[in-house]
């Protein structure tokens, strides 16, 4: 691709993600984000209430909320689909415009918070993304940036994100979509499962080590050799 085109690309991108973030600030939903508040409002925009719901889970950092909205908007069903869907139209619009736009504009973007991705993400890529999608080690989008960073392949990068996201997607999911009843055994159950998701994210976290996963995989290499 060609210098121009990468600037139009990026350009479109930008402006996409820009007008969603301003239409969502206008409406409140930015401002007063809650489940309860984002059902009402989707459900308000009737046939285009899901393609409504999907660009404001890819735009809007609250994703636990939103995808509780999701459940009680729209089930478990199509409220999981619709979720992974706006997942993944976030992630790749950011990996996009960090790898069409480079280092230097993204750093500026996430104020220096990106930490840095070595050269381990080109041949460990999906290992390393799909680790920090199931445990919040570094906050979502700046995973998509980071990864955009690199030359990992795109395949291996959204597949590891699919993968990554599920067990949180239906979990929050599930919790909207019993919420309705708050005092049914079926949403004393969703919380349940929730608590367990947290707990077993809380340990994993302490457990792995970044630095030392990916130092584990260089020497994986080094055996393989």
């Amino acid at each position: 691709m060609d210098k121009n085109k990468k600037l139009l690309l990026s350009a479109a991108l930008i402006v996409a993600t820009a007008a969603a973030m301003i239409y969502f600030h206008r409406t409140g939903m930015m401002r007063h984000c809650t489940s309860e508040g984002i059902k009402s409002y989707v459900n308000s925009c009737g046939m285009f209430g899901p393609i409504i719901y999907m660009v404001m889970f890819s735009v809007i950092p609250s994703g636990a909320i939103i995808a509780i909205a999701g459940g009680m908007a729209f089930g478990m069903g199509l409220g999981t689909l619709y979720t992974m869907l706006g997942a993944l139209i976030g992630a790749t619009t950011a990996f996009y415009i960090s790898r069409l736009l480079g280092r230097d504009f993204v750093m500026k973007l996430t104020r220096g918070r990106l930490r840095s991705f070595d050269d381990g993400v080109e041949k460990h890529g999906f290992k390393l993304i799909l680790v920090m999608r199931l445990i919040p080690i570094i906050p979502f989008n700046l995973i998509s940036f980071g990864a955009g960073l690199t030359k990992m392949n795109f395949r291996d990068y959204i597949m590891a994100t699919v993968l990554g996201i599920v067990p949180g997607v239906i979990v929050f999911t599930n919790l909207g979509d019993k919420a309705m009843d708050v005092k049914s055994p079926q949403f004393i159950m969703a919380v349940g499962i929730l608590l367990l998701l947290l707990v077993a994210s809380y340990f994993f976290k302490r457990k792995v080590n970044m630095d030392e996963f990916q130092k584990k995989l260089a020497q994986d290499d080094i055996k393989s050799v």
